[in-house]
């Protein structure tokens, strides 16, 4: 019979090792087993690298991890509960968060209840045992940084996920964490994991691209998801160098070097689509849900101020040379005084969101004059989710927010006196600008730009609707 060469048992010895054996005595056996292999195949006249290969792939890719997980499984009894714990927490974990997000489509009971347990088995009882099985199986401590890493951004981002969902504080938090730990830390694990590797040395311009790719795309996820600027440009650019450059890259040096296409590679090419499909999906849900559902609501928002407002005016002008004509001019005179101050914001806002920070733009076509006064072109808005306007200018402790709070005021003094029954009163409770604006500071409550000018044409809309109930009572006076 045939036998190995010194280098050969070291190229298997070698290839075994990477398999990261922990157990010794395993570890020669398994190589003293695959040598054995070897030489019989090569009795059958086939050369060493035909030989090996043969087995390889008689073996399988994983059978050397199963022998250990298995020896392990069988005589390390914690291990063992480790290995169930993870098993069980992770089915479970996966099961509820399915569950609910079922019940969350459906609008069915218990959504919250379920997602909020599947999130927390996932993030404290499946990742740390996941976390220990894989250093019990490894003892490498040249990935253990990898390990922690991954374990760090996969809590993060399953939280984030969750806050982000049920609309708790902290949500936007936790997805930067996620995403920056990834970025700074887990990514550049891997990176170097993969580069050190000496037999995968033709891929490294592939990786580095790759990486670079996945870091734009992932920051492009993350801005889109947190309303930040440039969300589109980092994904786009991520998806190309991703996608188009680096994916068929490595892809054709896969092909190259290996005759046969791997369950790993499969996996590999699956798992990466459904990281984009999904994550471009998402883009596309957040521009229709806002071009197609919230940017209508706004421009009717401006289509039923235009009618109050000449309804209000024509209203008016029936009773010109009316004795009732001058309570009621004095009431259009506050309405015009609030609806001045409410215009002053928006265009500040605006200003303020399309210019640089220090530097208010000089605005020409988001607001044009109509024949009701200026009108927002949210259409035509660069920035629509800036935050530094609503905080600069609706929160309470922004002076624009306090006069308009004054402005109002002196308006449902004067609308009070003018409404005397219980029927009419009740509108007074449109101008309680606690309904449309936050009524105290807090931090991580910053709104969007577009959220804020949403407010205010309700509130436009309510004072209109507060001025024709006033004009008409003191109209109904005998």
């Amino acid at each position: 019979m045939p036998e190995l060469s010194f280098n050969d048992i070291e190229r298997i010895s070698r290839d075994i090792r990477k398999e990261e054996i922990t157990f010794s005595h395993l570890l020669d056996e398994l190589i003293d087993h695959v040598c054995c292999d070897v030489e019989y195949e090569m009795s059958n006249g086939l050369s060493f690298i035909e030989a090996y290969t043969r087995v390889r792939l008689k073996i399988g890719p994983r059978r050397f991890k199963e022998i250990q997980e298995e020896t392990l499984y069988a005589i390390d009894s914690k291990y063992r509960k480790m290995k169930n714990t993870m098993k069980i927490s992770g089915v479970a974990g996966t099961v509820l968060f399915g569950f609910a997000s079922l019940f969350k489509i459906q609008h069915w009971p218990g959504a919250g209840a379920l997602m909020t347990l599947g999130a927390f088995i996932l993030a404290f009882i499946f990742m740390p045992s996941a976390l220990g099985v894989l250093w019990k199986e490894t003892h490498n401590r040249k990935k253990l940084f990898l390990f922690i890493s991954a374990f760090f951004v996969s809590v993060l981002f399953i939280l984030g996920t969750l806050f982000k969902i049920k609309h708790w504080p902290g949500a936007g938090l936790l997805l930067s964490l996620a995403a920056f730990s990834g970025i700074i830390l887990f990514l550049p694990a891997i990176l170097i994991h993969l580069l050190s590797d000496p037999e995968r040395k033709n891929r490294q311009g592939a990786y580095i691209l790759g990486t670079a790719g996945f870091v734009l795309y992932s920051c492009g996820m993350l801005f889109k998801i947190q309303h930040w600027p440039l969300a589109t440009v980092l994904l786009v650019t991520g998806l190309i160098i991703f996608g188009a450059l680096a994916l068929p890259w490595y892809v054709y040096l896969k092909w190259k070097d290996e005759n046969n296409i791997t369950s790993g590679f499969l996996y590999i090419i699956i798992g990466l689509l459904l990281i984009i499909i999904p994550g471009m999906m998402i883009n596309m849900n957040l521009r229709y849900a806002y071009e197609d559902g919230y940017l209508p609501h706004l421009y009717r928002q401006q289509e039923m101020y235009r009618y109050l407002k000449s309804n209000n005016e024509a209203f008016l002008a029936q009773y010109h040379d009316s004795a009732r004509y001058i309570k009621m001019e004095k009431i259009h005179s506050g309405t015009t005084s609030v609806l001045s101050a409410i215009i002053n914001i928006e265009t500040k806002m605006v200003q303020e969101a399309e210019g640089e920070p220090g530097m208010p733009a000089t605005i020409t076509d988001q607001i044009r004059q109509g024949n009701s006064g200026p009108e927002i072109q949210y259409s035509l808005l660069k920035k629509p989710f800036h935050t530094a306007p609503f905080r600069d200018f609706l929160m309470p402790n922004a002076p624009s927010r306090q006069e308009l709070d004054r402005v109002i005021t002196e308006y449902r003094d004067l609308i009070s006196a003018t409404l005397k029954d219980a029927g009419s009163m009740k509108f007074i409770d449109l101008l309680d600008t606690s309904v449309y604006f936050p009524v105290e500071t807090k931090t991580g409550q910053d709104m969007s730009l577009r959220s804020g000018l949403h407010s205010l044409e309700l509130l436009k809309n309510s004072v209109l609707t507060v001025e024709i109930q006033a004009l008409t009572s003191i109209a109904s006076v005998r």
